[in-house]
């Protein structure tokens, strides 16, 4: 796909959507009822594949005002900033892969910093990663690697899943991360459709442990549990977000893994954020 092509599709998503600029986003003290204007990149990453500066453009075009990264596909941190600054993007946030984290981790904070992340964020465990004694250890890694994530101004976070859920022997993963990490130092990224998945309450988690997820992903679910748009499912995300002091939010993130056609997607959901706030 070349500039023209994207282009073309990013201003035919905006005319076809006709949406107002996007909300200002980044604290429930915005007025909103959903304030979101942060879209988690991978959902558009086959757009990134090809042409990371094109994708950054149009989802601009579109009314987003933050992106969160899910990898930088050979770009540079710098040029990354050049290409936020030049099209009114802010990048508060970025997944990075524990083996990113494990073996290149000065690289890491050094990449993040240059781009202007304020939250680092481990976004998905292995499968054969996934036992008691690893989340032992996980629990143990992220302590560290927050406070060092912490002196480069940076706060570290974990992405969660349905996984972390599942119970072994009494051990439940997500409790064990939530009670057995620093609430300084490690604070959490609920993901409000894998914790609808998993049969958990959200505003529980706020209520027990209050100010520990700032950064959420929002994405819906259909009566059969498959993942959708934004705003064509079942989740009641202005009810959730009454819960937003609470739970410490900062941003929010439309995201869905697999849309058939990522812009329309990120459109669409866009499009019920605004529908929420009367827009």
């Amino acid at each position: 796909m070349n500039r023209r092509d994207f282009l073309n599709l990013s201003v035919a998503a905006v005319t076809s959507s006709m949406l107002p600029s996007a909300l200002a986003g980044g604290s429930p003290t915005t007025g909103s009822r959903v304030p979101v204007s942060g879209v988690q990149l991978y959902t558009v990453r086959t757009l990134m594949e090809r042409d990371v500066t094109e994708t950054l453009k149009a989802l601009a075009a579109i009314g987003y005002k933050q992106v969160e990264f899910a990898g930088y596909y050979g770009v540079k941190p710098g040029e990354i900033r050049k290409v936020l600054n030049g099209e009114g993007l802010a990048a508060p946030s970025a997944h990075l892969q524990l083996s990113e984290l494990r073996a290149n981790f000065a690289e890491s904070v050094e990449a993040a910093a240059e781009i202007g992340h304020r939250y680092a964020v481990l976004p998905w465990l292995a499968e054969d990663e996934r036992t008691p004694d690893n989340y032992r250890q996980l629990a143990e890694e992220l302590n560290r690697w927050g406070e060092q994530f912490r002196a480069a101004g940076i706060q570290l976070a974990y992405h969660n899943h349905d996984f972390e859920f599942e119970v072994t022997d009494g051990f439940i993963p997500y409790h064990h991360l939530l009670e057995a990490t620093d609430p300084q130092l490690v604070s959490f990224e609920m993901d409000l459709f894998w914790m609808h998945k998993a049969g958990r309450d959200p505003l529980a988690y706020f209520r027990k442990y209050p100010g520990r997820f700032p950064l959420w992903h929002i994405k819906d679910m259909d009566k059969a549990g498959n993942m959708v748009n934004v705003g064509a499912g079942l989740i009641d995300f202005p009810e959730i977000f009454k819960a937003a002091k609470t739970a410490g939010y900062r941003f929010g993130f439309v995201e869905h893994d697999s849309p058939e056609n990522p812009l329309q997607s990120v459109t669409a959901s866009l499009a019920a954020v605004h529908r929420w706030n009367g827009r």
